[in-house]
Order: structure tokens, then sequence, then C-alpha cells
């Protein structure tokens, strides 16, 4: 999230764009040119999602009749760092749905929107969607109340792009609401159970579910913010940290386990000698096989552990 970062990737992602528009061009032959390339099977939306936790609830909303494609899905790498290729590019220059997640996110993602001008393509910027600035905090995924507007939104481009096809997105976008229950109950279960609770995290990645737990994040801002954007945070932020770690100031510390870093690795170190338990958290669904909810479920198991233990130990 670099502002650097995104300056060099859009030179690299110009580079790519124009390495590929013979390939584009070709492919757009086969589809006649009239707008989105539909895949082998007649009447299937072919979805781009940026991220794949957007990508699973499309796919689960759109059943049958979508083809989506998830970019960002390797639990080995810090999704900040991504930079797009020749593929992503010819991705999202035939899809007819692509939704990005924004808020400096994914600028890779929205150059080559830009860059392909694909006719009739519907896009779904979730930063615009909230009605978010530039500079939010772009974790939007983290808070039940933006999944659920998000959720909704999917649905309602999905309606209008094959309107035909409404009952059945009608089924799913239910049947979602319902696969998605046990995560908002559990969400509840921890906020009743445990609001007010002070924990703290190294990245702004926590902040959105923080607030929906009721938890009091108590972290500094400035210190969560510059490992987000992979900048060194301030001394004094460190210090602050570190004693609300020695003085037990906050009962559990989460993490992001797809950023590793000297800092990051110390501070755990820190929690692990002061015996506060810790939790792991991902950007992107892990393992990449599973749901949306099975995943923020299975985080949301751990979170609960974590404060029972602390409360109880």
């Amino acid at each position: 999230m670099k502002i650097n970062r995104y300056v060099a990737a859009g030179l690299v992602i110009l580079i790519i764009v124009a390495g590929s528009l013979l390939a584009l061009f070709l492919d757009n032959q086969l589809t006649n040119g009239s707008g989105p390339s539909q895949t082998s099977n007649p009447g299937v939306i072919k979805v781009v999602a940026a991220e794949n936790f957007w990508g699973s609830l499309v796919s689960q909303l759109g059943g049958k009749y979508v083809n989506v494609t998830s970019i960002v899905t390797n639990p080995n790498t810090d999704p900040h760092e991504y930079e797009s290729n020749a593929q992503d590019a010819a991705d999202i220059a035939n899809a007819g749905f692509v939704i990005v997640n924004g808020a400096g996110y994914d600028s890779w993602a929205l150059l080559l929107i830009s860059a392909s001008h694909t006719k009739g393509q519907v896009v779904l910027n979730v930063q615009e969607l909230l009605n978010q600035s530039a500079t939010a905090n772009p974790h939007f995924w983290y808070s039940p109340t933006y999944v659920n507007i998000t959720v909704k939104a999917m649905y309602n481009d999905l309606v209008a792009i094959d309107p035909k096809e409404r009952v059945y997105f009608t089924q799913q976008y239910a049947a979602l609401n319902a696969s998605l229950g046990p995560y908002n109950g559990l969400i509840d279960q921890i906020r009743e159970q445990f609001n007010g609770t002070k924990v703290a995290a190294t990245e702004s990645i926590f902040v959105y579910m923080a607030n929906a737990t009721g938890l009091d994040l108590v972290s500094p801002a400035a210190f969560m913010n510059a490992v987000s954007e992979g900048n060194d945070p301030p001394a004094q932020s460190e210090v602050q940290f570190d004693q609300l770690l020695e003085n037990h100031t906050a009962a559990v510390l989460v993490y992001n386990e797809q950023t590793v870093t000297p800092l990051t690795t110390t501070i755990r170190e820190l929690a692990a000698s002061e015996g506060i338990p810790q939790v792991g958290i991902t950007e992107t669904v892990q393992p990449p096989n599973v749901t949306f909810e099975a995943w923020m479920y299975a985080e949301l198991v751990s979170l609960y552990g974590a404060l029972n233990a602390s409360a109880t130990g």
C-alpha cells in the first residue's frame, strides 16, 4: 500500500497491458468483439474477483451460472505486495463482472479495468459501494456489516446481468445468508461475553472485527497502520505496544499470518513470554478451497478460545 509501490506497479501494468494486447485482440475476435466473452457454457457469467474473499461469496451467489476467477489467493504472500501479470489483464478484459476491493488495496486491478475498456462490463468497487474514502482502512471484509452490504450488491448485479435467472439467484442469496448465520452468531456471542475486553493487534486488519465484537482495540493506531502499509512504525508507538504486553493491558494479541517481519516476530515473542494468548488471522481465505464463512468462523473460534483462556488464566 505504499505510494511508491503503486507508482512502480502502474508502470509494470502498462507494460503488461501493452504486451498482452495481441492476445486480447485475438480473444475478442473469437467472441465477435461484442463485449465480455462468455465461458464455454452459454449463459454462464465470467466473473473476476481481485481477491478470493469476494470471489468465494460471489461464487456461492452465482452458483451454476457463474465461472469465478479469484486473482489473489496465495497463502504465502502478502496481498499488499501483489503484482499483476498478463493473465490477470486477460482475465479482467474478458470478464462480464469484476469485483474489486478498492481503497488502495488492489489499485493494480483498477488500472487493468481502465486499460481494457471492456464493453458492457459491470464493476463492483466495494470501497465506493460503502461510500468510503480512497484512504480508508481497506479491510472491509472483516466487517460483518460491510460483508452483508456487499453480498446484497453482488446479488443485485448478478440479477441485472442475467435477469432471467432472478429466481435462482434469489435462492442462492437466501442460502448464503443462512450459511453466514453461524459466523454472525459467533460475533454476537463474543460481543455479549467479552464486550470491552482490551486486545492488541499488529495491524489495522483487525479494526473492523474488533468493533463488531465489541472488543477494545488498544494497540497504537500509528503502529498498526504502519505495519499494514509495510512501513516502520514510529518509535514511540513501538514502546507503547511493548508496554501493553508487559503490563498485561491487552488480554489477547492478534497478528497477521501473511505479514511476517522482524518487528512482528519480536512482538509475538514478547507476548509469548508474558503468557498472552495469540490469534493468527489472514488477509485472504485460508485454506483457499474453503468458503468465506468457514474461514471467518474458524478465526472467530480461535479468537473466542483465546479470550476464554485469558479470562480463566
